[in-house]
């Protein structure tokens, strides 16, 4: 019997121990695509963010952690405003967002960058609005749709730092988009403190 056990328990380590090699190995190898793959994903929020844009600059604290982006001009000598990610727990997981902000402290624009809240309900903060009816597609009717920014994203869309409280929050996803507002709010307040010191 206790030869059984120890039979049994090596097996069981044998097979955790390969499993745990096997993923250590995909993640080195994976590593560097996926690092890629997401500063390209933020650089694309950037431009839509803050379109006026054009070129960034990121700004860096002591650890050489970005705390924000500078947005430049075309001559790249003038700031016209700057970016940042915010984030915070919704109902059921972390939300990322890219913020686009002025130098009056107008929100331009968000994007989310990553979320997974309950789909039909706290993943409505990322739901694109549909223009086209069920009708129009059965019947052939349907207009090609031009890119569209999720409709909750749309409500931030130049509004002042100190007017966030009046964003509309979302009926049954009210955790999430609230989530949203909230980070939105306090990290721009914060960017704004930082800001005004480094001057």
């Amino acid at each position: 019997m206790n030869k059984d056990i120890i039979k049994f328990s090596l097996i069981l380590f044998l097979i955790c121990f390969i499993a745990a090699v096997f993923l250590s190995g995909s993640n080195f190898i994976t590593k560097e695509k996926i690092a890629f793959q997401k500063q390209k994903e933020e650089q694309e929020a950037l431009r839509e963010v803050m379109p006026e844009a054009f070129s960034f600059e990121a700004v860096k604290n002591r650890a050489n952690e970005v705390i924000f982006y500078k947005a430049l001009d075309n001559n790249a000598d003038k700031i016209i405003g700057c970016c940042f990610i915010a984030s915070r727990y919704g109902y059921s997981s972390l939300i990322e967002i890219m913020v686009g902000m002025d130098t009056q402290g107008n929100i331009k624009g968000i994007k989310i960058l990553s979320q997974a809240e309950t789909p039909g309900l706290g993943a409505k903060i990322a739901e694109l609005a549909v223009q086209t009816t069920l009708l129009e597609v059965l019947t052939g009717k349907a207009k090609k749709e031009e890119k569209s920014k999720p409709w909750f994203e749309e409500r931030f869309s130049n509004k002042a730092i100190n007017k966030l409280d009046k964003v509309e929050t979302i009926t049954g996803a009210t955790i999430s988009s609230r989530a949203v507002i909230e980070a939105v709010k306090e990290k721009a307040e914060e960017i704004v403190k930082i800001a005004a010191s480094r001057e």
